[in-house]
């Protein structure tokens, strides 16, 4: 195992055997839902950047797959929408955070009549090797734990969720990124990566990464301020500003011209008539926004018609889109 893979097992081998409130700060209040009480002790061992259930994605009782278990609040709510012996997976290659997911579990019980721990099965396993079958899962997340990997590991990371979701499953993702140059002397400090602080990514690498791999739609949900690493305590020259953003990156057939990105633009047609057709599936009524991604508000933007507007990428997008 690599040097710093084994820092990251051992920091948070110590966050299960004592929790650690301040270890990471989640961007998104916690999802506050008819007859489900979270443990306190799964809110003070909540180590993600934001969240990734979005009730939109669990219909229909899906198999859910969680990849780092922390104390088990997303997997008690991702069990919410999966009522049903092992409809959710939780992997995690630290022993010591199974057990303390399952002890919390057991707390959770006691608070929701409806939960039973067998909801959740929890494995012992590897975010770079999944104990998984082939296309067997239809909602696979990962929290502020991806964002540890180097290059070559982030690849394999992503090419074993994309192995086991079903065809249009979809991975909910939640990562720290940063668009600043990240310095050597924090790329390489193993307890910062440990952090999910010092691998964070620019965003454009960080959707480049996921499209690669083979996912046909992307959409960044959130962009949120998350932490500084500034010179008097951190080794760097500059002012180092990280974002998290909350992303849903969907096993869709890649398109020909390439993976549809939404990052929140929109396009608005104010002409003379009714509507305007592009001759290529999307048409635009007449003063009504309509969610964009990327590659159609550039092929809009490109036919320099005075009236259609196109705004700016605002990092928030929860369907109703183009695609």
């Amino acid at each position: 195992m690599k040097s710093y893979l084994e820092t990251t097992k051992n920091v948070y081998k110590e966050a299960a055997l004592k929790p650690d409130v301040g270890l990471c700060c989640t961007t998104t209040p916690i999802w506050q839902l008819p007859g489900l009480s979270i443990p306190r002790i799964m809110q003070e061992m909540n180590y993600g950047c934001g969240s990734t259930v979005n009730p939109r994605d669990l219909v229909n009782d899906p198999t859910i797959l969680y990849v780092g278990v922390g104390g088990g609040m997303e997997l008690l709510q991702f069990a919410y929408f999966s009522r049903r012996k092992n409809g959710v997976i939780g992997v995690d290659v630290v022993d010591e955070m199974i057990e303390a997911s399952r002890a919390n579990f057991k707390i959770a019980e006691q608070e929701n009549p409806w939960f039973n721990s067998e909801f959740v099965d929890l494995k012992k396993g590897d975010a770079l090797n999944l104990p998984v079958a082939d296309s067997s899962i239809d909602v696979a997340a990962q929290n502020c734990l991806f964002n540890i990997f180097e290059t070559e590991e982030l690849k394999k990371a992503l090419a074993e969720m994309y192995r086991v979701l079903k065809p249009n499953g979809r991975l909910v993702l939640s990562d720290p990124t940063c668009e600043n140059e990240m310095p050597d002397s924090l790329k390489n400090d193993e307890r910062l990566r440990a952090l999910c602080l010092s691998g964070a990514l620019p965003l454009k690498d960080y959707i480049k990464m996921i499209t690669d791999v083979g996912f046909g739609t992307v959409e960044i949900r959130a962009k949120r301020p998350y932490r500084i690493l500034d010179p008097k305590n951190y080794d760097t020259e500059k002012l180092i500003y990280i974002e998290s953003v909350e992303v849903c990156a969907i096993k869709d057939p890649m398109p020909a011209d390439g993976p549809c990105v939404f990052t929140g633009k929109t396009a608005i047609y104010y002409g003379n008539e009714d509507f305007f057709d592009d001759q290529k599936g999307h048409t635009l009524l007449k003063n009504q926004p309509l969610a964009v991604c990327d590659k159609t508000a550039g092929a809009l933007a490109s036919l320099h018609k005075p009236d259609i507007f196109i705004s700016n990428s605002t990092y928030f997008y929860d369907g109703g889109g183009c695609c």
